[in-house]
């Protein structure tokens, strides 16, 4: 079964031709993943073939129209819609535990604040740390 690299080499090609022949610019990862837009440019391909008689189109648009298939096209929503769904569960994951504990998370950074009643040292301060 042929994969992307396939698909990619194939679009790359027809990128090439489609350049040098018509002076179009198209996308080639978009165009060896993304069917909508592969099925577009074939259709260019095909128009300007047959209406600038450029023969040699025609076997690149054919090829890359067999690869269409193992773009493996997947449903994809939408981002807001991503990000809202993401938001949701973690809404869900922040009720559905112990605040104080969310509150007192290790970052991974130094810790920043101070505390109450502590004075900073020559090496806390952020000039005296620079130098």
């Amino acid at each position: 079964m042929p994969n992307h690299s396939e698909a990619l080499a194939t679009a790359a090609h027809l990128h090439v031709l489609l350049r040098r022949k018509t002076g179009r610019v198209t996308d080639t990862e978009w165009m060896a993943s993304n069917p909508e837009y592969a099925l577009a440019m074939i259709e260019f391909t095909r128009s300007k073939a047959h209406g600038e008689a450029l023969a040699e189109l025609r076997p690149w648009a054919d090829k890359l129209e067999a690869l269409i298939p193992t773009m493996g096209a997947r449903d994809r929503k939408p981002l807001l819609a991503a990000a809202v769904e993401h938001f949701k569960t973690s809404a869900r994951d922040v009720q559905g535990s112990d605040r104080k504990t969310l509150d007192h998370r290790v970052s991974g950074f130094r810790e920043s604040g101070l505390g109450r009643g502590t004075t900073p040292t020559v090496d806390q301060r952020y000039v005296g740390g620079i130098r």
